[in-house]
């Protein structure tokens, strides 16, 4: 058994570094949608956007990374960003965005919570802040699938021990 178990992981390990959506960026526009995939493998989604459709690639639910390859109507790349960061959580708009919205922008979260007195779903996104600190999103909807809140906290988990 053992015999196997190192090459399978070796094989499993080269197949991740062959479609690694950490390349995401080395992505550049006008690529066709196949050299894409064949660069950073399956999306995590794919969905519509105006004008084309955008390929995710999120590590969510450990990682702190979602890339957005959006593509025009001819399968080309027009962008790539990643966003989860502060400054495009802050495009969030509440009263106006939904799930729909959020999900799409954002791809899917790491959890989907509920909070007793909030009645409505949490979306909680892992993120890192520039000074390389892990962070949550949160974003409040209501019953209705509508964006009331949002905001950012720290995640304790992994920060330094400051009784020292």
């Amino acid at each position: 058994m053992r015999r196997f178990a190192v090459p399978l992981l070796l094989s499993l390990l080269l197949a991740a570094c062959a479609a690694n959506p950490y390349r995401a960026s080395e992505v550049r526009p006008g690529t066709p949608k196949d050299q894409v995939l064949e660069r950073l493998g399956q999306p995590t989604r794919v969905v519509p956007i105006p004008g084309g459709e955008r390929l995710q690639y999120s590590v969510q639910p450990f990682g702190p990374f979602a890339w957005m390859v959006d593509l025009d109507a001819a399968g080309r790349v027009r962008g790539v960003r990643q966003v989860l960061q502060a400054v495009e959580f802050h495009r969030i708009e509440p009263g106006q965005w939904t799930l729909g919205d959020v999900q799409r922008e954002f791809g899917p979260p790491a959890r989907i919570d509920g909070i007793s007195p909030w009645g409505g779903p949490v979306l909680t996104y892992r993120w890192r802040d520039v000074d390389r600190s892990d962070m949550f999103w949160w974003v409040f909807l209501d019953q209705a699938g509508v964006v009331r809140r949002s905001h950012q906290g720290m995640d304790y988990v992994n920060a330094p021990n400051e009784r020292s």
